[in-house]
């Protein structure tokens, strides 16, 4: 990590503040090693803990990683029901890391369509970290970017039609507010892995102006040499939103 820390001294790169990644390649990681899926879903899990600490000390303020979507319930029964264990395990064993770690954690998606244990677990972990003041670790689990903003239009229709909110007082930050994500800053760089080129229904409203890195690396072999070419790339754009 030194040798890190110096050359992004040495370069003056310019640290994102936020940060979003696609973890992708689990499977396909596995498969090359002959090993059932949920192994690569296992070191996954391994990566996304050594790469939220590796991005803290990089100057990195917010990290949010896609670890399920709504779509993700299409996969086999068995698939599912590891990577529902897993995750369970995960957010137990996230407790007692960002506690020493002073990370905040949160969860992003419809927490309805969850089990109750695993909903338990997510109201837990977000309570003992809430007052932690390091890395913003946002994790989206049953998330689906077009499933949040029908939550939030719903939930603006409503105010509506109970007359507490007038239809030309509906902003963009009345919008942002209403999102999952509220609180956050949008993420100035996203990251996929595996060489996957789409979006995948991840954060669709929140990365309007984001620069994406799409790497061939498969998320289990991501480190933080390939995090830091993800910042140099990140460094070589020229973000003028919409401006000249």
């Amino acid at each position: 990590m030194e040798k890190i820390l110096q050359a992004i001294k040495d370069e003056n790169l310019n640290i994102p503040k936020h940060v979003a990644i696609i973890l992708d390649g689990n499977g396909r990681w596995a498969k090359k090693r002959n090993m059932p899926r949920n192994y690569g879903h296992v070191q996954g899990s391994k990566t996304v803990e050594q790469i939220i600490e590796d991005a803290y000390k990089m100057g990195i303020e917010y990290v949010t990683v896609y670890a399920f979507s709504t779509e993700n319930w299409k996969r086999s029964k068995e698939e599912v029901d590891a990577l529902m264990k897993l995750l369970g395990k995960y957010l137990i064993d996230c407790i007692e890391r960002s506690t020493k770690n002073n990370m905040q954690v949160r969860v992003i998606g419809d927490k309805t369509g969850l089990d109750k244990s695993l909903v338990t677990r997510i109201n837990e972990l977000e309570e003992a970290t809430k007052e932690a003041t390091g890395l913003k670790f946002t994790i989206a689990i049953n998330y689906g970017g077009r499933d949040e903003i029908r939550r939030a239009v719903a939930d603006i229709a409503k105010d509506v039609a109970a007359q507490k909110l007038n239809p030309e007082d509906i902003t963009e930050d009345l919008i942002n507010d209403r999102l999952d994500t509220a609180g956050l800053p949008d993420p100035d760089l996203l990251i996929r892995t595996s060489g996957e080129e789409r979006l995948s229904n991840f954060l669709p409203w929140q990365l309007a102006y984001t620069e994406f890195y799409f790497t061939d690396v498969l998320w289990p072999d991501f480190d933080k040499n390939d995090l830091l070419t993800a910042i140099r790339y990140y460094n070589g754009k020229e973000r003028r939103f919409g401006g000249v």
